[in-house]
């Protein structure tokens, strides 16, 4: 395919070069003559003189048009005009000096000929890079635009997650239909695939087939962002593994464990089977387990208990239980009760209050601890 592209635009540019000059001047066998220097040097001079003036003009008006844009997508503030700046400066900047050549190629005959088989590929792709280069900047200017704040960190990531995978579906298809584009300008690819669609109808067929799986994988990630049921930054448990969702793409989404390990999982596994969603709750419940010996007082381990964790600025204020969930010969099992906002303050509340339990033990009722270990039976934790 590339190599039928380049020999297309090659036979293309040839051809041009060839109505822009006379036969003579072709003769790899013949000097040119001092008049025919000074003819094509003022030819080349004049073609030149053509495009630097266009192309000046270009970016003239387009540095008065990007600077009112500036002011109305960006306003004041310093980091979206850098935004701006840096998303659509280039693209639109090319783009500008391409459609000014296109406009005013018939000044000059030789830079015409030159131009136009340039033009019809170089237009389509600076049309869709510029139309790309929008669609992000669009969804960057959202996101920096959206005031966050503690109470409002799920809308947020609520957010975040809509424009990222938005503007990632509005990406594929700007650049697979910026490559239809180009690749219909070139007679032979177009020829061929026309010949191809004409004459082998099951070829037709097996590329929807073949195409099922990304088709299926663009509409779950569009049905993501949509209804919501995971966002980047919750903490889910899918396939048995625990973690937080890092990066949701077209086709996968990246869940980093507690562990630093990343999880790649497909998007429409979350749409196709259930999953854990720790995050979509207000707030979470967790255990913290541990033995005493049999006849220790409880009134004084739920006010140490009850002390310690309103110390603790992981927990959320709304459960605080403590509990006996089994009694035998030689132990009797407690269990502490608490909660929390989100899953990653749930675990730092489990560890401190774990840790915190058992020194208050060893300093305030040292003769509560089970210091025999037959009689303390292995827990999972909860």
């Amino acid at each position: 395919m590339i190599a039928l592209i380049t020999s297309s635009t090659t036979t293309t540019v040839g051809a041009t070069l060839q109505k822009a000059l006379p036969a003579a001047a072709l003769d790899p066998d013949q000097l040119p003559t001092l008049d025919e220097l000074r003819h094509w040097s003022g030819r080349l001079s004049h073609a030149a003189t053509v495009a630097g003036t266009l192309a000046v003009l270009a970016l003239a008006l387009h540095w008065l048009a990007f600077r009112l844009v500036l002011r109305v997508l960006a306003g004041s503030e310093p980091e979206e005009r850098a935004v701006v700046r840096r998303r659509l400066g280039l693209p639109t900047r090319l783009l500008a000096v391409a459609l000014a050549w296109s406009l005013g190629d018939s000044e000059n005959r030789l830079f015409t000929n030159l131009w136009e088989p340039v033009a019809r590929f170089a237009l389509p792709a600076l049309f869709g890079w510029s139309l790309y280069a929008a669609v992000k900047c669009f969804g960057e200017l959202v996101e920096a635009r959206h005031t966050s704040g503690n109470d409002a960190e799920q809308a947020a990531r609520s957010l975040h997650t809509r424009v990222t995978l938005l503007s990632r579906s509005a990406g594929a298809m700007i650049v697979v239909f910026t490559l239809a584009l180009v690749l219909l300008r070139v007679p032979g690819v177009r020829h061929i695939g026309a010949t191809l669609l004409a004459s082998a109808s099951l070829l037709g067929l097996a590329v929807g087939a073949a195409a099922q799986p990304a088709l299926k994988s663009l509409i779950a990630g569009l049905q993501i962002a949509l209804t919501e049921p995971i966002r980047i930054g919750d903490y889910v448990v899918v396939e048995g593994e625990a973690g937080r969702v890092e990066e949701i793409r077209l086709s996968y989404v990246v869940v980093r464990t507690l562990d630093e390990r990343r999880v790649i999982v497909p998007t429409t596994r979350f749409l196709d089977s259930h999953f854990q969603n720790w995050t979509r709750a207000e707030g979470i419940i967790g255990t913290v387990i541990f033995p005493v010996r049999p006849g220790t007082p409880i009134a004084p381990l739920r006010a140490g208990f009850e002390k310690l964790l309103g110390d603790r600025p992981e927990w959320d204020g709304r459960s605080a239980w403590l509990m006996v969930t089994d009694a035998k010969v030689g132990m009797v099992e407690i269990t502490l009760w608490m909660s929390a906002s989100d899953p990653a303050r749930l675990a730092d509340l489990r560890l401190a209050m774990r840790e915190g339990m058992l020194e208050w033990l060893r300093t305030e009722m040292p003769e509560a601890l089970c210091r025999d270990a037959a009689v303390v039976r292995p827990h999972k934790g909860h």
